[in-house]
């Protein structure tokens, strides 16, 4: 693993899991920022260039399906990988998700080892390109 500080957004609409998920990834070495809604996402994403963005789909004005098209058809966004985070589990959402380019579909409630887990194998992934 190189010794740069991966940077992960995480995007949730609810303050206490943004919170949650911010002093866990941060224990862990990560470098955080956060947006509460999917504009901000947008935003953060061109400014911060994260290594990962953690994408809540279930937000209020634009849901995480309208941030990751988004973020998928703009060339400076477009190779950042997203995990979309859903307490929807149905199948139909999960391959919407790959679809739609995301590189993982996690469902709440995660367990922490999960996610850790998760986020591990995408940033392995994305090194071996």
């Amino acid at each position: 693993m190189n010794t740069m500080k991966k940077k992960i957004l995480v995007v949730d609409d609810e303050e206490d899991i943004l919170h949650f998920l911010e002093l866990v990834l941060r224990e862990k070495g990560y470098e955080v920022a956060t947006a509460g809604s999917g504009y901000e996402a947008l935003t953060r994403t061109q400014m911060e260039k994260p290594d990962l963005v953690l994408l809540d789909i279930m937000m209020p004005q634009m849901d995480g399906w309208e941030v990751l098209k988004l973020l998928r058809v703009d060339d400076e966004t477009a190779h950042i990988p997203v995990a979309m985070l859903s307490a929807r589990t149905e199948a139909k959402d999960r391959v919407q998700g790959l679809q739609e380019g995301a590189v993982d579909y996690i469902c709440k409630p995660f367990s922490l080892q999960d996610l850790l887990a998760k986020i591990g194998a995408i940033f392995a992934e994305a090194s071996r390109r």
